[in-house]
């Protein structure tokens, strides 16, 4: 089973939601007790490892967690919302990245 070595956010100060990615790229680094590296729009980065829009784009900000094999996996690449309240659901947020972490053979 993989082990993560580092949290990486590849974040955007000027997008609405940079301090919800924040607070979970935290969160996450102190679950795990590992490193949390923050990137200022590397745009590079976000391309080579995250998703990407229909043109082939990556957009910001998106979570990865970096893992001892050697890999980069996307665990958060949109917050969802709540229907009801239609604001950011950060526990839903949560139990996708824990979903994320387990479908990849990851020991959390």
């Amino acid at each position: 089973m993989a082990k993560i070595v580092r949290v990486v956010l590849d974040n955007a100060s000027h997008h609405p939601q940079h301090k919800e990615f924040n607070e979970l790229a935290k969160w996450l680094s102190e679950r795990l007790k590992v490193e949390l590296k923050i990137l200022e729009e590397d745009y590079i980065y976000v391309n080579e490892y995250g998703e990407k829009d229909e043109f082939g784009f990556g957009w910001l900000p998106q979570l990865f967690v970096e893992v001892d094999d050697g890999r980069v996996i996307p665990v958060l690449t949109k917050i969802p919302f709540n229907p009801s309240t239609l604001k950011p659901d950060l526990d839903e947020a949560k139990r996708q990245i824990e979903k994320i972490l387990k479908e990849n053979n990851i020991m959390i």
